[in-house]
């Protein structure tokens, strides 16, 4: 799929992903909000050996004979005119942005049901367990997490009839909004409280990455906020305060996460995460 003449959607994403990935690892050398608790050398080389994992993963289902992938899928319900928006006749602007508001809400009930499922949750621990939060703990995902992840939404797809074109806007939007939440930024408070109205930003996801679950087990989103306003799991500040709050999991202190056979095998050890 072409977005424009000439660039292809994979070469659109990886050029938008790798330059939000780099504004925000360099913004965190300039402005940090905390000081990291362990180097960063190991912690990094995990985290994006896990991301290139990830990526394998998604490019082998758009491999298969039949691709397992959401903008395939799209395509395919185009064609055969599959789904909800495939029989009712809307405006393209308008279609598209409830495309983009029903995907986001569907992210949303994801995230929310890997953290009360404790299968899902074995999984998503991966990305909890992470003992520091920066931009690269917005790519910790198991494979296995993503996969689902993407079966989800091409489940989404056929039954909505999302455009190729907005499920290809919505996942940049959903990977540069992720490297943003996460990035260990210090925003001003004035600009962080006009933001969070409307976007989760750093300060607002941070609490979720909490070791009190109390904390962690709020603020779902990834890229708009107003969900977990309206669905009451919504809280403004970490008791502990941003630089005195304690991130991952507590039974799973460092080195351990830091390393990538532990991350990769850590849904399948005997120890049920907490929940």
């Amino acid at each position: 799929m072409e977005i424009l003449p000439g660039l292809s959607e994979p070469i659109f994403r990886f050029s938008v992903f790798a330059a939000v990935l780099v504004a925000m690892a360099l913004i965190e050398l300039v402005i940090p909000r905390r000081k990291l608790t362990v180097p960063k050398t190991k912690r990094w080389a995990t985290n994006f050996a896990i991301v290139a994992i990830d990526t394998a993963v998604v490019r082998l289902m758009g491999a298969l004979a039949v691709p397992l992938v959401a903008v395939a899928s799209a395509v395919y319900a185009e064609t055969n005119g599959w789904g909800l928006f495939n029989l009712i006749s809307l405006p393209h602007w308008l279609e598209f942005l409830l495309a983009l508001l029903i995907l986001d809400l569907a992210i949303w009930f994801q995230h929310y049901v890997s953290h009360k499922v404790p299968l899902f949750w074995r999984l998503h621990r991966v990305h909890h367990a992470d003992v520091d939060i920066d931009v690269s703990t917005a790519i910790r995902f198991h494979p296995i997490e993503i996969a689902l992840s993407m079966l989800w939404k091409i489940v989404l797809v056929f039954v909505f009839g999302t455009a190729a074109i907005a499920v290809v806007v919505f996942e940049v939007i959903l990977n540069g909004g992720a490297l943003f939440n996460h990035a260990n930024i210090a925003l001003p408070s004035w600009l962080d409280r006009a933001l969070r109205v409307l976007i989760v930003t750093p300060d607002m996801h941070r609490v979720h990455h909490s070791v009190i679950r109390r904390e962690h087990d709020t603020n779902f989103g990834f890229n708009l906020s107003i969900w977990d306003r309206f669905f009451g799991t919504y809280t403004d500040q970490p008791d502990r305060g941003h630089e005195g709050m304690k991130i991952g999991l507590e039974q799973f202190p460092a080195p351990a996460p830091t390393r990538l056979i532990w991350s990769l095998a850590l849904p399948f050890a005997s120890k049920p995460g907490q929940r």
